[in-house]
């Protein structure tokens, strides 16, 4: 079965089921309303004080926020309630009901489930960005641009993979949410640029939770401070995660017994 019909498939399911609960819009949109104005608090506070941080400037900040949200509404519409099912689904032996599909388990496990009332924080993100835009009174290449999309999808990528490898871990051990909930604490770091975290943070931040090449560096690219090495670096790094996330799945299927055992 195509990988990309399989998804919309899901995704159209996954919006009709959420159409159901309509309130979950408001709810969601107060959220991140709050969100916003705790993060500008933030950012007054720090800026009452000084005229920089670690040599970002209150817009650049701005856009941070902004990816900052923009990402978090892709991780809890899309990899996180789908991560979540799946750590259930080992634990009880249910997943025989994917691994029996004709279509590749990895991808099945990765779409079924859709939060479509989530992504008010992706478009809430996208405002914030565009308003830290107008601020810094840049003008928006079209390199640029490529760049800033590209670091996008490499950071969401890599994003699900560290969730997919936590995930697997399920297959070993029974209550791995604690280390789930431990991982949602590490992104919330990254509504700050992770240059300003102390070097061992940083690394952490960088190489175990990669919410700097998912935050900062696409902030990087929209304030014309990203160079093309670390692009390349990106790159590499993200072809790692795949690497790294797709063998420990299979690794941890192969110790999978389901519900006949």
């Amino acid at each position: 079965m195509n990988p990309i019909k399989l998804a919309f498939t899901y995704l159209r399911i996954g919006v009709l089921n959420e159409m159901q609960y309509r309130i979950n819009f408001f709810i969601q949109l107060l959220q991140s309303f709050i969100s916003v104005a705790t993060g500008l608090i933030g950012l007054s506070l720090v800026f009452g004080q000084v005229t920089t941080l670690a040599g970002w400037s209150r817009p650049e900040l701005l856009a941070v926020m902004g990816v900052h949200l923009l990402m978090g509404g892709v991780i809890r519409s899309i990899i996180q309630p789908n991560m979540e099912r799946l750590m259930d689904d080992v634990r009880n032996g249910t997943l025989d009901f994917a691994l029996t599909k004709p279509a590749d388990a990895q991808t099945l496990v990765s779409v079924r489930e859709f939060r479509f009332w989530q992504l008010v924080d992706v478009i809430v993100g996208m405002v914030v960005i565009g308003i830290a835009f107008v601020q810094l009174k840049g003008t928006l290449g079209i390199l640029q641009l490529l760049g800033f999309l590209a670091a996008l999808i490499m950071g969401g990528v890599m994003l699900y993979c560290v969730w997919l490898m936590v995930t697997s871990i399920s297959f070993w051990v029974i209550r791995v949410h604690e280390i789930s909930n431990l991982f949602e604490g590490l992104y919330a770091a990254g509504r700050w640029p992770v240059g300003i975290y102390p070097d061992w943070l940083r690394t952490g931040l960088t190489f175990l939770v990669p919410v700097a090449f998912a935050v900062t560096v696409p902030a990087e690219a929209l304030t014309n401070r990203l160079s093309g090495t670390s692009l390349l670096f990106a790159l590499g790094m993200t072809l790692l995660f795949v690497i790294l996330s797709r063998g420990l799945w299979r690794l941890g299927l192969s110790n999978y017994s389901g519900a006949s055992s």
